[in-house]
């Protein structure tokens, strides 16, 4: 048996449990992404080509035949899959350009855009959460395309996730794009770490929000809620 020496930092950090025994927790160290301070120092094209030589190996290492002609593809495949698609919101480059626009309509009510569809991937085990986001906001004076409050969603979600962490980088962004605190942020996923590995519940979802603002008011949430239940 190996025995696991986990700096004491760290230890603290797990409340002294090993790795293996946070097993599958939820375990986030803050609101940013963790991303090394070099992360973009070489260029999307040269990741792909460094992503599918690694991942040839790991095929290799399974014992699949890279010679055949269905599998052979496969490294490349996935190497512009990790970094045009399923992560591309690691790249600030990729941060969806928003513009605001003048309240016109004096429309002093929440807005609601609910049921927004999103494909992440759980950091811990680079499986997919698949889920459906609502987001609603209460305008101060300016109001935010529909489009661009899907694509924020999208932008955070493609990236190694945490739900909570999710959650609270939408909101965060909201926030500080809309010049409010009035942002609520509700997202249900479904976990494939959970139904399709380990524990294997292929029933069960998780549910995170956030409320800031006038949001957090309780007729307000209630409010809310009715409105996601129509």
């Amino acid at each position: 048996m190996i025995t696991e020496i986990i700096p004491k930092e760290i230890s603290e950090k797990l409340n002294g449990f090993s790795f293996e025994e946070v097993g599958d927790d939820h375990l986030f160290t803050g609101l940013q992404t963790p991303m090394k301070a070099n992360a973009f120092e070489i260029s999307d094209e040269k990741k792909k080509e460094k992503i599918a030589h690694l991942f040839s190996e790991i095929m290799d290492v399974m014992g699949l035949d890279l010679t055949d002609d269905s599998l052979q593809g496969t490294p490349k495949r996935v190497a512009k899959m990790y970094i045009d698609e399923i992560f591309s919101g690691l790249n600030p480059a990729n941060k969806p350009k928003v513009a605001l626009f003048d309240n016109k309509y004096q429309y002093n009510q929440m807005l609601v855009e609910k049921n927004i569809t999103f494909y992440s991937n759980c950091e811990h085990h680079f499986v997919p959460i698949i889920g459906k986001a609502h987001v609603a906001y209460i305008s101060s004076g300016k109001v935010i395309g529909l489009s661009k409050l899907n694509r924020i969603v999208q932008y955070y979600a493609k990236r190694p996730q945490v739900q909570e962490r999710l959650t609270n980088q939408i909101a965060e962004e909201l926030k500080g794009i809309l010049n409010t605190e009035d942002v609520a942020v509700i997202i249900d996923a479904k976990h494939l770490c959970v139904s399709s590995r380990g524990i294997k519940d292929d029933t069960s979802s998780t549910v995170t929000s956030y409320f800031g603002g006038k949001f957090q008011n309780q007729e307000k949430i209630a409010e809310l809620q009715n409105t996601l239940n129509y």
